[in-house]
């Protein structure tokens, strides 16, 4: 059998008188003071807590800060940098339209200085050109209204050999056409050529001509 050992009851000594009402008042201060002490420390990990709390958002401050000041740097030396291409971009159209103007203005004064008989040749090149590209055109039509969608689905063995013969004797026919008009074309390069050479020729006899007058 187990004994239980059970605490007893504080003994008072003899003639002594007990005030439990001064017990029962320091107990209570002892609770207080405990009490005061647990507030104390929760004020004091509050007020730490709101301290970092105001940290952190200085720090996300600062950083939007910096971001947005990061931002603007970067967006002004975007607009400087696109500044500097349109000037660059017009500085080079200015020269071109310059440049153009200074090549027209040369070639109107070397017109002029050349005479009436170069302009006319040059007027009869001209009008050759053109009587090529009006000829071109007109082949081109020519040509689209020929070569019109060949529909072979219906055709029968015959048939497409028939027509391979009739398309292979038309491609020979246009050979035939080309070579003409290449050779044709030879020979319209070969007399411009020799036109030039004797406008040439021309230009340095007058300029002889001129020199000498001056001489005498």
């Amino acid at each position: 059998m187990i004994s239980v050992h059970r605490p007893s009851a504080p003994k008072i000594p003899d003639g002594e008188k007990v005030d439990f009402d001064d017990i029962q008042k320091k107990r209570q201060n002892k609770d207080l003071i405990e009490l005061q002490s647990l507030i104390d420390a929760h004020f004091e990990c509050r007020k730490k807590e709101e301290e970092e709390l105001i940290a952190l958002k200085e720090r996300i401050e600062k950083r939007r800060a910096e971001r947005a000041e990061q931002q603007r740097i970067r967006a002004e030396k975007d607009k400087e940098r696109q500044a500097r291409r349109e000037a660059e971009r017009i500085r080079k159209e200015e020269a071109d339209a310059h440049r153009k103007y200074e090549d027209e203005a040369k070639k109107k004064i070397a017109l002029s200085s050349m005479g009436s008989g170069y302009s006319s040749s040059l007027q009869r090149i001209e009008a050759k050109r053109g009587k090529k590209q009006t000829e071109r055109e007109k082949k081109k039509k020519t040509l689209a209204e020929r070569c019109k969608p060949l529909n072979i689905d219906n055709f029968s063995e015959d048939n497409l050999r028939e027509k391979a013969n009739e398309l292979w004797e038309l491609l020979r026919n246009l050979e035939e056409i080309k070579y003409d008009h290449c050779e044709a074309l030879k020979r319209q390069r070969y007399e411009v050529v020799s036109l030039r050479n004797r406008i040439d020729e021309l230009q340095k006899h007058s300029k002889k001509g001129a020199a000498s007058r001056r001489r005498k």
